[in-house]
């Protein structure tokens, strides 16, 4: 369980190598509206400005939840576990939730004549699915989504059967073996298998069968400050802010004007699957989708090709040809009027996540793509920071807040 204490931040938004700084203050005065998770916000004495004071842990129950999730096994489609959890958690909260045949749950609250807003956030992640069993008792596996085989290599791995979860370690030819041929070559999956201990094939074949899938050894660990390392924040981060903005939003129902969709998407690592049969049945006139973005702070990464993007600088808010202008201001101007600590990137094609087959659906949908930065993507220990979830559920209930049947996102007009 975590419960770290915010820290108060000046807001910056971050484009290529320019910085802009505003002043991190409220033009009304007022407190915020969400007690348990934001900024307070106090009256200074010549009633001009607000000034930011400590801010609160982050809710109990959402810190577990969260922790939960990374905990939790979900290879692109085999998702029921996750999903079990969020039904759980976010029901309390919600006027109905529920799981359609494809596998994505969506929870929904507001009002149901006001324009349908709809949040994705998958919760699938990479993994492997047993695919032959040798004789000798070694498991070999194919790839769930996308994965560089040197990640794998000596890593600890589950094997989730129907029995229940079956330890594995994955290696190969030990370095001391390898010719000097070898040596040179990135490492082919197919040199890869599971050791499970078993004595030959029999002994594996009892204990797992073709179709199971694989996950590394899943677990939560705090790093300093407010950084946390562990598989799968690709992208449990984003499905935890979208069920997180929508627990926000229940605290002040009276003032929800649109009828919000939290959608924890399935299969987005395999082709955007979820969020695609999940628009066909929510129809959304908006649709924002939260998914994590390359960190360029850490050593290797080309800020000229990635963007200024850092842990710990409040969520990303993309602008290209795949988002809608009018969302995406609406996404800065919230930030800025709220002091959201945010950050811009752009992308000049079609995005490789969920906001991509939104803002295709139907006759099209006002899309927008907020990010959450990720160092060490696709790996057994991405790295994010909690004050930028804690800052994206932030944005999106305000998002939710100041949505209305008035407003129209049709560009130009």
């Amino acid at each position: 369980m975590f419960a770290p204490v915010w820290r108060a931040a000046s807001v910056v938004s971050k484009t290529g190598g320019n910085a802009l700084k505003h002043d991190g203050v409220r033009e009304n005065g007022q407190e915020c509206r969400f007690k348990d998770v934001r900024h307070k916000l106090t009256l200074p004495k010549n009633n001009s400005t607000c000034v930011h004071t400590e801010q609160e842990k982050m809710d109990e129950s959402a810190a577990k939840f969260f922790q939960s999730a990374i905990e939790t096994p979900s290879p692109s489609g085999f998702e029921e576990p996750v999903q079990a959890l969020v039904r759980d958690y976010i029901s309390p909260f919600a006027d109905d939730v529920r799981i359609d045949v494809h596998g994505n749950l969506i929870a929904s609250i507001g009002e149901t004549d006001g324009p349908r807003l709809m949040y994705a956030g998958h919760c699938d992640q990479i993994g492997m699915l047993i695919s032959y069993i040798n004789d000798a008792g070694f498991v070999f596996a194919q790839t769930i989504g996308g994965w560089d085989p040197q990640q794998l290599i000596g890593q600890p791995m589950t094997i989730w059967t129907l029995q229940g979860p079956v330890p594995a370690v994955i290696s190969r030819k030990p370095i001391h073996l390898l010719t000097p041929e070898e040596r040179k070559k990135v490492v082919d999956l197919n040199d890869l298998w599971l050791d499970i201990g078993a004595a030959d094939g029999k002994e594996a074949s009892e204990k797992v069968m073709i179709g199971d899938p694989v996950t590394l050894a899943l677990r939560y660990q705090p790093l300093m400050g407010e950084l946390v390392s562990g598989p799968g924040m690709d992208n449990k981060t984003g499905m935890w802010t979208v069920m997180e903005a929508l627990r926000r939003a229940h605290a002040v129902p009276q003032q929800l004007r649109c009828h919000l969709h939290s959608v924890s998407t399935v299969q987005e690592e395999i082709g955007l699957r979820g969020a695609k049969t999940a628009a066909g049945s929510i129809r959304p006139k908006v649709a924002i989708a939260v998914d994590v973005t390359h960190a360029s702070d850490c050593p290797t990464i080309d800020k000229q090709k990635q963007g200024n993007i850092a842990l710990g600088e409040g969520p990303v808010i993309f602008r290209g040809p795949n988002i809608n202008p009018k969302v995406a201001q609406r996404l800065i101007e919230l930030c800025e009027q709220y002091s959201i600590p945010f950050q811009l990137a752009a992308i000049g094609r079609a995005t490789p996540n969920d906001a991509n087959v939104l803002q295709v659906h139907g006759s099209g949908v006002a899309t927008g793509l907020v990010a959450i930065p990720n160092r060490y993507m696709h790996s057994a220990v991405e790295v994010v920071s909690l004050s930028d979830i804690h800052n994206v559920a932030q944005l999106l209930a305000e998002f939710a807040l100041a949505l209305s049947s008035e407003d129209d996102f049709t560009p130009g007009l």
